[in-house]
């Protein structure tokens, strides 16, 4: 019997993303048609977005509690997030709620190190490319990491805010987006690029990105099926 998953969500599509991977790729453990049993508790990304803006990290970790809890109470057995920015506050989560959450970056570190990466570029929002997330997670195993300049950080994060999240890619935007991974590879000698926020595989694809990319959202779907169907991420 598989272990019913909580998603903790925070922007729409990054979480959709996540869902429909978890319904659409457990059958290979599963059988045709089949899934665990999934259930998603989403506060208005608005509040979760005023307080990224304000750097309360704290009052972040009590809204994730929160949700986590309210996941918990209905059945859920352990959470993820699919949102890579706020596990800045996972310090502040840890421990305070009655069921264990899977780390994103942890596993984005992990399939690093299984694909033998050496360099990683992060691509995320602002808060997640100057903020320790990665840094913490990558430096555990060894592996470097490097962020774009300061200009395309910014470029990033508001492709991210005023684009993503609402489900919009432009060509513009795409184009942009595969200069920076390319600079990454020439300047900064990076083997491959997380995709660090997770509505970025909307518009990195393939085609866009000059490197091999590690998809933050579906990495931790797939990690959430495995712990749910074999009691391990691994």
């Amino acid at each position: 019997m598989a272990d019913h998953i909580g998603i903790v969500a925070c922007s729409a599509p990054g979480a959709a993303l996540c869902y429909e991977t978890i319904c659409s790729e457990s059958q290979n453990l599963l059988g045709p048609h089949e899934h665990p049993e999934i259930s998603m508790h989403a506060f208005s990304f608005g509040r979760h977005v005023r307080l990224l803006e304000a750097g309360d990290w704290p009052a972040m970790g009590k809204l994730l509690v929160e949700s986590a809890g309210k996941l918990a109470s209905i059945g859920a057995k352990f959470a993820i997030c699919p949102d890579n920015t706020v596990h800045q506050a996972m310090e502040y989560v840890v421990g305070e709620t009655p069921i264990e959450w899977l780390h994103i970056a942890q596993v984005v570190a992990a399939e690093a190190r299984r694909t033998g990466a050496r360099r990683l570029g992060i691509l995320g929002t602002r808060y997640l490319m100057e903020g320790p997330v990665y840094a913490e997670k990558l430096g555990q195993l060894g592996i470097e990491w490097r962020i774009p300049s300061a200009a395309d950080r910014a470029t990033i994060h508001a492709i991210i805010f005023d684009e993503l999240v609402f489900n919009r890619v432009t060509p513009k935007s795409q184009d942009e987006l595969g200069r920076i991974i390319a600079k990454l590879e020439r300047d900064e000698a990076c083997d491959a690029v997380v995709l660090g926020c997770t509505e970025l595989p909307l518009a990195v694809t393939g085609k866009i990105s000059s490197l091999p990319t590690l998809d933050s959202t579906r990495l931790l779907a797939r990690a959430a099926i495995r712990r749910s169907v074999t009691g391990s991420a691994e």
